[in-house]
């Protein structure tokens, strides 16, 4: 039933999807010419009495006639119009929903909201109502979100769930719950395949934890997280990375420069990178994605590259921390090892910021700064927090060559090297102190 669109309007819109509209009846009860030319009848009643009477009539005619198991109303705006009043308007609805018991016919009512606020009188009348939203962005592609508001007889899950509309029809990524996803998995310690970067994680990193690596921009983040994910590769495990800054191919020649060696592929023995653009993806389509990988494909290490694009395609970044807690307890849950990265502004010393403060939702966090040693620039990594295990508590040079990474042993003769310019000590110096 439709009073808004004509026949081949509804026609037009199902071809951009694929579909035909055979098997569907279409009623259409908007006005048509003769009642545009004003030469109509006159009478003495209100013309939107005798439309809305004739309107009713022709509805209840087409559901005797072609006894549907379902019924699109399209629009209830039109009726409130022709209804003036709400005291009317709902005495028409409950006359309706009145006709339709007993019929086994389930029945749909768009309304277009174009009334000031929620009809709460028509909530009250139907069984459930669904809510479309959506949010424009500063930049980006508009966000939609739909929100069950009411289900009678059904314990629906509530909250918003993002939704796309595509060629086809609507996906919608339901809101992800971790609770809902417990898995027994057996535990046990991913190693990274370099034996310096191993003892100072204290052995290696554990299945179903996060670690967050923390750092200025081309300090190694993304470097250490892919070589846990070319050891998974190599274990015949499945990884995936979904990167938001930097694009597949600088990542690939990048990391074949570094002697990082892995399939792309969906199988065990195979890294899945996934490009993310942060303005055209929502945060509920991107923990579909990731649930994808990790349910279907059999992740067991994601990266996460990085926070800061994430944060980029949050509609409010009030619900990053909210959400990425419930992703992050949703892959434990799963055993998956998960790494975090963030870049910090600043390039040197201790006054590095970051966009996000999410170092109490990871397990590790593993913190790379750049120091200034004998005229050079250089690296170093450092674990401030491991909640699973011991770690090595020291701060280590880290460099790169074409074989892979290399750590320095523990920096024992230098003091101060988070803040860029460190000291050099004399060992003997170093173990007074230490005694003290």
């Amino acid at each position: 039933m439709t009073l808004s669109e004509t026949h081949e309007e509804l026609a037009a819109g199902a071809r951009s999807h694929g579909w035909s509209l055979d098997g569907i009846e279409v009623v259409e009860l908007v006005a048509n010419a003769e009642e545009l030319d004003g030469e109509s009848d006159l009478t003495m009643l209100n013309p939107s009495e005798v439309e809305l009477t004739e309107t009713t009539r022709k509805v209840l005619e087409a559901v005797e006639r072609f006894k549907p198991a379902r019924m699109v109303f399209d629009s209830l705006s039109e009726l409130r119009l022709l209804a003036q009043n709400s005291l009317r308007y709902r005495r028409q609805i409950l006359a309706l929903k009145q006709f339709f018991v007993g019929r086994d016919c389930t029945v749909l009512l768009l309304d277009d909201r174009t009334a000031e606020g929620p009809d709460l009188q028509l909530h009250s009348i139907a069984h459930g109502v669904i809510s479309l939203e959506f949010k424009a962005p500063d930049y980006g592609k508009v966000r939609r979100e739909l929100q069950v508001l009411k289900f009678r007889g059904s314990d629906f899950a509530s909250g918003f769930h993002d939704f796309v509309i595509r060629a086809g029809g609507i996906e919608v990524f339901r809101r992800l719950v971790a609770s809902d996803h417990q898995t027994d998995y057996e535990r046990s310690i991913i190693a990274s395949g370099v034996e310096s970067l191993d003892t100072l994680m204290g052995g290696g990193i554990e299945r179903g934890t996060s670690t967050l690596l923390m750092g200025p921009p081309g300090s190694g983040k993304s470097t250490i997280a892919f070589q846990y994910a070319a050891a998974a590769t190599a274990r015949r495990d499945h990884a995936a990375a979904f990167i938001f800054d930097e694009t597949k191919g600088a990542l690939l020649t990048r990391s074949k420069g570094l002697g990082l060696q892995f399939a792309e592929g969906k199988g065990p023995g195979e890294l899945l990178i996934r490009q993310i653009d942060p303005a055209e993806i929502s945060p509920g389509e991107f923990a579909h994605v990731v649930r994808e990988a990790v349910e279907r494909d059999g992740a067991r290490v994601v990266i996460i590259d990085s926070l800061n694009g994430y944060l980029n395609a949050m509609p409010h970044s009030r619900y990053l921390t909210a959400q990425l807690h419930e992703l992050l307890s949703y892959l434990h849950n799963k055993g998956v090892a998960t790494f975090l990265i963030v870049a910090q502004s600043g390039m040197m010393g201790s006054n590095m910021l970051s966009p996000v403060d999410a170092s109490y939702l990871a397990d590790t966090v593993v913190v790379l700064r750049y120091f200034e040693h004998s005229g050079m620039v250089k690296k170093a990594i450092s674990v401030l927090k491991k909640r699973t295990g011991a770690h090595e508590e020291s701060i280590r040079e880290m460099w790169f060559e074409n074989d892979g990474i290399h750590l320095s042993e523990p920096l024992l003769n230098l003091r101060g090297v988070l803040t860029g310019v460190p000291i050099e000590v004399r060992p003997d110096s170093h173990s007074d102190s230490s005694a003290q």
